[in-house]
């Protein structure tokens, strides 16, 4: 059976059993939602790029303990939250050690290349929208980063956190209104 017919389980069976086509198939399936759910993470495309690498390998090292019955992309996606968490805590150690700019003043590095002034704004916009997800406290983001970028049902969140579904519900809930506040302090929410 070709690969791409071959579920999830049995992709993973067959890179456990040295074929590394299944492994490529795996993560050609998954690569775009590690890739998404560590931008949301880390508001920084660059960053995201190095954690989905990171999620990926680490994933492979730990393929023998990869369950079938679950759902990989559940899997996947509590790696990429935990590489997620991992770089979160390098960058606090990192700032404290340096006297690095906040991210937010990158927003107004100019492009060389010549650009319509509304694309400049829209992208200044998505910047903040992403720093403001970035900044919201880590078991809101993830919530809000599973249930409405990655598009999981409740009960997939909720297995994929180790939490009820009622606690994906309240987080998500005060994600959201955390969010809304933000972006209303940024100008980017009117009341």
């Amino acid at each position: 059976m070709p690969l791409s017919q071959q579920s999830d389980a049995e992709l993973a069976s067959s890179a456990l059993a040295g074929q590394q086509s299944a492994y490529g198939e795996l993560m050609r399936r998954h690569r775009d939602g590690v890739f998404r759910l560590a931008r949301g993470h880390v508001g920084d495309a660059t960053e995201a790029l190095d954690i989905t690498q990171e999620t990926f390998i680490a994933a492979f090292a730990a393929l023998t303990r990869y369950d079938g019955a679950r759902p990989f992309r559940l899997w996947i996606a509590r790696i990429a939250i935990n590489k997620c968490h991992d770089w979160a805590r390098r960058r606090a150690v990192r700032r404290f050690f340096t006297f690095a700019r906040p991210i937010e003043e990158a927003v107004a590095v100019a492009d060389d290349a010549l650009t319509p002034e509304r694309e400049l704004q829209s992208r200044a916009e998505l910047a903040q929208i992403h720093a403001a997800i970035a900044a919201l406290p880590g078991n809101l983001k993830d919530v809000l980063l599973l249930r409405t970028i990655e598009g999981m049902s409740q009960a997939e969140a909720a297995q994929a956190l180790g939490v009820s579904e009622k606690a994906v519900e309240t987080r998500l809930y005060r994600a959201r209104n955390k969010l809304a506040e933000q972006l209303r302090d940024v100008g980017l929410v009117r009341v």
